[in-house]
């Protein structure tokens, strides 16, 4: 079950969030993801946001389906060129196909979820993966599960405790990377991510 006051932060305010992580060109962690696949894979984007990123994987030739749990971030995904986007919480993993998609990228979205739920969601996305699929997670560091100052719900990982669920469910990890970045509610905050391998 999505958490209701993340989803309303999230709706109210959908145009400032695109307007914060907007860039001239894909990130480095999103080209790499998007060099590493055929042209025409088929990538779920799992809780897209306001779409940039599906946007940039449409435009190198890639498929992608954007799944979001706010309406709001849905409406502006949705506008873009390319991209087929959808209201869908991490719940509906449960009713994608088996070996559905080549890939799924998870960018600072399944931070989100109750830390219980977290095993069962990659275990639904190593199900719907391809054989040697690819799974990309981005998440903050840390410890534990908290608001921000805007009400939004994160559970936080360590790089033990990601890998240690990323192979319980099935997925092989690569190397991660780290970073320091500004959010929506001005904090700055540590990230880690990863791409890993069905």
């Amino acid at each position: 079950m999505a958490d209701r006051i993340t989803l309303d932060v999230y709706d109210l305010r959908a145009s400032e969030y695109a307007q914060v992580t907007a860039s001239d060109g894909a990130a480095a962690t999103l080209q790499t993801f998007i060099d590493a696949l055929p042209t025409g894979a088929k990538v779920l984007d799992l809780g897209c946001g306001p779409g940039a990123s599906a946007a940039w994987m449409a435009k190198a030739g890639l498929l992608p389906e954007a799944w979001d749990a706010s309406s709001g971030m849905v409406a502006l995904a949705a506008k873009l060129p390319g991209v087929t986007a959808r209201l869908a919480s991490f719940d509906d993993l449960a009713d994608a196909a088996t070996d559905s998609f080549d890939a799924v990228w998870a960018n600072f979205s399944l931070l989100h979820a109750p830390r219980k739920a977290l095993p069962r969601h990659l275990g639904e996305i190593a199900r719907i993966l391809r054989p040697g699929g690819l799974f990309h997670i981005a998440v903050k560091e840390g410890t534990g599960a908290r608001r921000d100052r805007l009400g939004r719900l994160y559970s936080f990982y360590a790089e033990a405790d990601l890998t240690a669920l990323l192979i319980a469910a099935g997925l092989t990890p690569g190397p991660f990377a780290r970073g320091r970045d500004r959010g929506l509610d001005g904090a700055l905050s540590d990230w880690i991510s990863v791409t890993a391998h069905g």
